[in-house]
């Protein structure tokens, strides 16, 4: 059911062409508020603010790029007259390097991406809503900021970077009436997932439930509206329980292959 909760409010997705992008601007929409999807993936980009109808719009914008990013919200505001949620979503991947045999050859691409691409994009919305009675932001980081792993330096260096510059910034735009969130997700099946979640669900985190773009897309929105008017500097976990503990299939199957300290397979 839709509340319209946000209706008169405007909002810029980053990374909305696809996964959970695509669905928070969607969502944002059914909740009344315009939209500005932003992407490097034009085609896509305006297929989706086609679909949407005349409360969405389509800008091209590489995050990476301070300039575009300064772009972006000048559209907004132009196109919609204001801008009270940013929604710092866009972000890409690397491969499963070990940091032995990781060239880093990509760093610079995921740092630009993921960390000044949240940075800017916080710093040029705060200076729209500094003087525009206030506004919210949400970053999105991923449950790298949170559980340390092995592999992909570059990137979970990165996302854990967005959520200590989110309690940084939230503090700093306090006085401003700007609330600034992060939220890291776990296991979301979306377009670029590349492995079958199914079997090994269970051995990753406690709720054995297939997570979904739409899941995080309803955490945007609750951090978007009033109903999060006292939550700021907040990283919150969209995770299935993964930060809590080991999940109880993974304890099991511990203990049944654990011996006892005499080196006995059973207990008498």
């Amino acid at each position: 059911m839709n509340t319209h909760e946000l209706a008169g409010k405007v909002a810029v997705v980053t990374g909305g062409a696809g996964g959970i992008g695509r669905a928070t601007a969607s969502l944002l929409t059914s909740e009344g508020a315009k939209v500005v999807i932003a992407d490097i993936d034009a085609e896509a980009g305006g297929e989706l603010a086609g679909e949407l109808g005349a409360s969405a719009a389509f800008q091209r914008a590489d995050v990476s790029d301070a300039e575009q990013v300064q772009a972006l919200i000048d559209f907004a505001v132009d196109r919609f007259g204001g801008l009270d949620i940013m929604f710092n979503n866009a972000g890409i991947g690397s491969d499963l390097k070990g940091l032995l045999s990781d060239d880093l050859a990509d760093f610079n691409r995921i740092m630009g991406v993921n960390l000044f691409g949240v940075i800017v994009g916080t710093q040029r919305a705060a200076r729209y809503m500094k003087d525009n009675g206030g506004g919210v932001v949400i970053n999105n980081a991923s449950i790298a900021a949170i559980n340390a792993g092995v592999g992909m330096i570059s990137y979970r260096s990165a996302k854990a970077a967005i959520a200590h510059a989110t309690k940084c910034m939230a503090i700093e735009l306090a006085p401003y009436r700007i609330r600034v969130n992060c939220i890291t997700p776990a296991h979301i099946r979306t377009g670029i997932t590349n492995y079958d979640m199914g079997p090994v669900l269970k051995y990753m985190q406690p709720l054995e439930r297939e997570a979904q773009p739409e899941d995080v897309a309803n955490a945007v929105v609750f951090l978007a509206s009033d109903r999060a008017a006292q939550v700021t500097g907040v990283v919150f976990p969209i995770d299935g329980g993964t930060t809590a503990g080991p999940p109880y299939a993974q304890t099991t199957l511990i203990m049944s292959t654990a011996k006892p300290a005499d080196g006995s397979t059973s207990a008498s």
